[in-house]
């Protein structure tokens, strides 16, 4: 029976090494994911650190350019200002050149005679300038023509 007791014991004592070598090497595990876990949140906080640090440069800049586009926006005013003004002058230009082409008309209709005579003589000295042209370009073909037949002439002397 003490031998059972011994042998009982030994189990015990085996079974409680293999307990306490399991429990060592998961606590080793648990220390290195623990570990792993440690450098993991370090590099998220200098991540973080840098967006914060970017996300404030890029607010700052957003207030800038939005400052930036009021005072532009002010300044756009006076020149809407402007252009409204300049829409009023050019519907009055339009009125005054409505007025005058009305009173052009009228003043055509009663010189309708002189100006049916001033077309005439300007188809006539259209026509005439025409007509000199074409003579213009008969000379300047015949003289051409000459060069060409002179050239001729001597390149056959030459041969």
């Amino acid at each position: 029976m003490e031998a059972i007791l011994y042998i009982s014991v030994g189990v015990i004592a085996i079974a409680f090494v293999i307990l306490v070598v399991y429990i060592i090497t998961t606590l080793k595990t648990l220390s290195k994911a623990l570990e792993q876990v440690s450098n993991t949140v370090n590099n998220i906080e200098g991540q973080v650190k840098g967006i914060t640090t970017e996300a404030e440069s890029l607010l700052q800049k957003t207030n800038t350019l939005t400052k930036d586009l009021q005072k532009k926006s002010k300044k756009l005013d006076s020149v809407i200002d402007a252009a409204t003004d300049i829409g009023k002058t050019v519907r009055q230009f339009n009125a005054s050149l409505a007025r005058v082409s009305e009173n052009v008309t009228h003043r055509v209709d009663q010189n309708q005679e002189k100006i049916s005579q001033v077309v005439s003589w300007a188809q006539v000295v259209f026509e005439i300038k025409e007509k000199w042209d074409e003579i213009r370009t008969r000379k300047q073909k015949k003289q051409e023509q000459r060069a060409i037949n002179a050239n001729e002439i001597y390149h056959k002397e030459e041969s």
